[in-house]
């Protein structure tokens, strides 16, 4: 198995105990028990600390939503109906692991991880577009990434809490926020300010450095 996988399998395998654990040193060394790997490995297949690990977490989910949407096709659907689903497919994924996702939502509020936490949403809303076929490279690429981040997050955190059979009033919730996006002609032109004003033109790649690492 090479590094990469194994850092799959070993993200993957932490997730039950982050429900208990959270996103720790012992969850992990719990997740490579449970695959038989030494525990000299971890610290060497994630240098950067925990964080690392949850940043490879939501690497991963990227990736598993991508194929999702793959899978899935999108005939017929327009762009709006498409980035529900996308949305939908990547948070329906996890849908027994919420406690786990709240932990880790948790470590990277952490003010060392903010960084790192905006680098990842903005990721995961480019992941986004990407899989529902948008290739833009003028400025609406930073206004529709932008967006989406922030009615990405409010939906995260909304699913993180929501009772309702089948999160039924999340979806509901996703929908209002998308059609808010295109029926507020204000919101898009003040975002599009701020890039045009270069206050968001370096976000996708200013958070670039290393994670913190062990200790």
């Amino acid at each position: 198995m090479d590094m990469h996988r194994m850092k799959d399998a070993l993200v993957e395998a932490i997730v039950p105990h982050a429900t208990f654990d959270g996103w720790s040193v012992a969850a992990l060394n719990a997740a490579a028990r449970d695959l038989n790997m030494e525990a000299s490995l971890p610290p060497r297949l994630f240098p950067g600390g925990l964080p690392e690990v949850v940043a490879h977490f939501v690497a991963m989910a990227d990736r598993d939503m991508t194929a999702a949407v793959a899978e899935t096709g999108l005939d017929g659907k327009g762009i709006g109906e498409a980035v529900f689903l996308a949305v939908r497919l990547r948070l329906e994924r996890w849908s027994e692991h919420r406690e786990a996702i709240r932990r880790a939502a948790s470590l990277l509020a952490l003010p060392n991880n903010l960084a790192l936490a905006a680098r990842l949403t903005w990721g995961t809303a480019d992941a986004i577009w990407r899989a529902v076929g948008d290739r833009s490279h003028d400025f609406s690429w930073y206004t529709k990434r932008a967006t989406l981040a922030a009615v990405y997050s409010a939906t995260l955190l909304y699913w993180l809490d929501d009772s309702s059979e089948g999160t039924s009033d999340t979806w509901a919730f996703l929908r209002r926020r998308l059609s808010d996006v295109r029926n507020l002609p204000n919101l898009r032109e003040r975002v599009t300010s701020m890039v045009r004003g270069g206050r968001l033109s370096g976000l996708a790649g200013r958070f670039k450095g290393p994670v913190r690492r062990w200790g």
